[in-house]
C-alpha cells in the first residue's frame, strides 16, 4: 500500500490547508530516539515505546518513541561532548553546526525526560550506571519544567554527553497540510548497561518495551495506534536480528515528507519513496 487514509476527525484541519483556507506552518526541529535492549530470554530485541496521553495536541493516543522539540538551550556550546563532531552530525542531517548540536542534545535530553535513561557518563568512555534515585528524579523534573537545561545538569554532575552512543536513523517532516509540523531526526541507541527505564508519567499514559514485529501486529489488529513514520520505522527495525545489527547499520538519511491529498471522497497520506505502509 502506498497511501494511508486519514481519519475524518484529523482530516478537517488538513483540508483547510489544502483548500487554501489556512497557511502551512513552519516545522519545528525535533529529535526522536529508538531505545533498544535485548529480550530477556532467547534472541531478538525490544524497543521502548510510550502511549501519548489522549489529551495531547499532537498524536493523541498514539504509540511513539521518546522525543520532542528542540529547546533553544540544547545548542549550548558548553556541553561536554564525546563522539562524532557536531560537523559530522550536521552533514548527516543536513543541518548547520548549531542545529546539529541542538538535535543531539535534544535526543539525549528527551530520552532522559521520557524514560529516565541518560546517555552520558563521567568520562568519554563511561556511562552513568543508575539514574533511579530521588536526586535524579528531581533533575528530570527540572528539565521538564525548563528550570534546568541539559548543559547545566551535565556540568553540575561533571558528566560528558555520549554522542557516540547515538546512531542516525531517519528524518521525517510532517506534511505541509498538517496544523502541527515537525522536522524530526530519528536516532537509535542501546540501553546503557546498568540503567533501566521507568514509567515517568507526564505525556505518557503508559510505557512498555516491545518487540518491533509485535508492535506492528498490535497496530494491524487495531490494538494500538501507530502513525506512519513510527510504523515504517518499526518495520525497518523488524528486519534486524538484534540491537547490535541495528546500531551497525549504515543509514543514508534523506528527508521523508508524506503528502496529503484528497481522492475518492477521503483524505489520504502518501508513503514517501518506494516504501510500503506496513499496516
Amino acid at each position: 500500500m502506498d497511501r494511508v487514509r486519514i481519519p475524518e476527525h484529523l482530516a478537517e484541519a488538513a483540508r483547510a490547508v489544502l483548500d487554501g483556507q489556512a497557511q502551512p506552518v513552519t516545522p519545528r526541529d525535533a529529535a526522536t530516539v529508538m531505545l533498544l535492549r535485548p529480550v530477556a530470554t532467547g534472541s531478538g530485541f525490544e524497543v521502548y515505546m510510550l502511549l501519548r496521553q489522549p489529551s495531547m495536541a499532537f498524536a493523541p493516543g498514539a504509540y511513539v518513541f521518546p522525543g520532542g522539540s528542540v529547546d533553544q538551550r540544547d545548542a549550548d556550546e558548553e556541553v561536554a561532548w564525546a563522539g562524532p563532531a557536531v560537523q559530522q552530525w550536521g552533514a548527516i542531517f543536513d543541518a548547520p553546526p548549531e542545529l546539529a548540536r541542538a538535535l543531539v542534545c535534544a535526543a539525549v535530553r528527551e530520552t532522559f525526560e521520557e524514560s529516565g535513561v541518560l546517555l552520558a557518563g563521567p568520562s568519554a568512555d563511561t556511562v552513568v550506571a543508575d539514574t533511579t534515585g530521588a536526586d535524579w528524579e528531581a533533575d528530570r523534573q527540572a528539565l521538564l519544567d525548563r528550570s534546568l537545561s541539559l548543559a547545566e545538569l551535565l556540568a553540575r554532575r561533571s558528566l560528558v554527553l555520549r554522542a557516540d552512543l547515538l546512531r542516525p536513523w531517519a528524518r521525517w517532516i510532517t506534511p505541509a497540510a498538517e496544523p502541527r509540523r515537525f522536522d524530526a531526526r530519528f536516532f537509535a541507541a542501546a540501553l546503557p548497561p546498568g540503567q533501566r527505564t521507568r514509567d515517568v508519567g507526564g505525556e505518557a499514559a503508559e510505557v512498555q518495551w516491545i518487540i518491533p514485529a509485535a508492535a506492528l501486529e498490535a497496530g494491524r489488529a487495531g490494538q494500538i495506534d501507530l502513525w506512519l513514520p513510527t510504523a515504517i520505522t518499526l518495520a525497518e527495525l523488524a528486519n534486524f536480528a538484534d540491537a547490535d545489527a541495528v546500531l551497525a547499520a549504515k543509514r543514508e538519511v534523506t528527508a521523508m515528507v508524506p503528502e496529503l491529498f484528497v481522492a475518492e471522497g477521503a483524505t489520504w497520506l502518501s508513503v514517501p519513496g518506494a516504501q510500503a505502509y506496513p499496516l
